[in-house]
């Protein structure tokens, strides 16, 4: 039995967007009920050196969009990170990303394993891909690794939340 490249990719990163949209709604209401500045958690980080969970969270969204765009042969849509300040900005930008990624037909993105993609083409960090390497080797663990420190973040700054809630819905 084989799994599509379509599948493998657009329905995991929904449902992992969407998991971090309703993080966020909790950690916002949290912090609405015990009058803590929102912003100590959007500048939260795990270590000094790591982005605070702002960026990861656009991040996220960065990497959900470029692999849908990439293996579908699409350009990547530029989204100005800057304006994502907020926890409703953060949500917005998340909608707008599966929103994006529910439009790409799924027979744009099937039968495109072999596809060549090029990250950062002409510069000494170029790197090249098979559309399928590209998905499991690169793209979903980039993916994966800033939604899992976005939930490590909140859970260590003590927002009530657990395995169910990362995965979120299907």
């Amino acid at each position: 039995m084989t799994i599509s490249l379509h599948a493998a990719s657009v329905p995991v990163l929904k449902q992992m967007l969407n998991s971090v949209s309703a993080l966020l709604t909790k950690t916002e209401e949290y912090a609405t009920a015990k009058n803590i500045d929102p912003n100590a958690y959007l500048q939260a980080r795990l270590y000094p050196d790591m982005f605070p969970l702002i960026r990861q969270v656009q991040i996220a969204g960065d990497f959900a969009r470029g692999v849908s765009a990439r293996l579908a042969g699409l350009d990547v849509p530029k989204v100005d990170d800057s304006l994502a300040t907020t926890f409703a900005d953060l949500r917005a930008m998340i909608a707008e990303t599966v929103a994006f990624i529910d439009g790409i037909p799924a027979d744009k993105i099937n039968g495109q394993e072999a596809r060549e993609i090029i990250l950062r083409p002409g510069t000494a960090k170029e790197r090249k891909f098979t559309g399928q390497d590209y998905l499991v080797h690169f793209g979903l663990p980039q993916f994966f690794f800033h939604v899992t420190t976005t939930y490590a973040i909140l859970r260590h700054n003590g927002i009530e939340i657990g395995k169910r809630d990362f995965m979120g819905n299907p």
